[in-house]
């Protein structure tokens, strides 16, 4: 378990929606999930759940905050946001089979941190940190840290593809309107890396 305290941190993807009004089961919804961040080596982490019961349905708000040590000094962080809200539960059927499932409205925001802690690296003295940063922007890059932002938009892009594809099963939409994982994974991927360029020209946020 990681302690994000202990790390200078970078908000590379910020904000980035998925969005869907439908119905939807939620234990496959967090499987799905669960799954997807497993497949890129991450490990689950729930930081925040809570729900709540109104008049038009329950409100179910979960942050999930899984990570990646990618070197002892270098981490990845996708932070999820789920949201649903007005979520009630209808019998449908299905592929001929009738389920309980629950409708509502549903947002997952996604946001994408890189965590260093260069400064413990370099025994805390300031010279040498500054040192080490002179170094890979001018002179040499680890090949592992110069693909770490490609790596965390293909990261955030998987679990947004994986996602997408499991909430269009629910949808009445013919194979031809729909967009296969591959699709909606090399369309997020490219999105997410131009995101990622910007930032990075811009200046990264802490």
């Amino acid at each position: 378990m990681i302690n994000e305290m202990n790390y200078e941190r970078f908000l590379i993807i910020n904000g980035r929606e998925l969005n869907y009004k439908g119905i939807f089961r939620i234990d496959e919804l967090y499987s799905t999930i669960n799954r997807a961040i497993e497949e890129q080596g991450y490990e689950k982490r729930e930081k925040r759940s809570e729900e709540t019961v109104r008049e038009e349905g329950r409100h179910v708000y979960v942050e999930l905050r899984p990570w990646k040590e990618v070197t002892k000094y270098l981490t990845l962080m996708i932070k999820l946001k789920i949201i649903m809200d007005n979520v009630t539960e209808e019998v449908t059927t299905i592929n001929n089979q009738k389920r309980v499932f629950q409708k509502g409205d549903l947002t997952i925001v996604f946001d994408g941190w890189i965590l260093t802690d260069y400064q413990d690296r370099w025994g805390m003295r300031p010279f040498f940190y500054f040192v080490k940063g002179m170094l890979n922007k001018y002179v040499w890059k680890n090949p592992i840290e110069s693909n770490i932002f490609g790596q965390l938009a293909g990261d955030v892009a998987h679990v947004y593809a994986k996602i997408k594809k499991h909430l269009n099963s629910f949808m009445e939409t013919s194979a031809k309107e729909m967009l296969s994982e591959e699709e909606i994974l090399k369309q997020v991927e490219e999105e997410l890396k131009k995101e990622v360029e910007l930032a990075k020209k811009e200046g990264i946020s802490n």
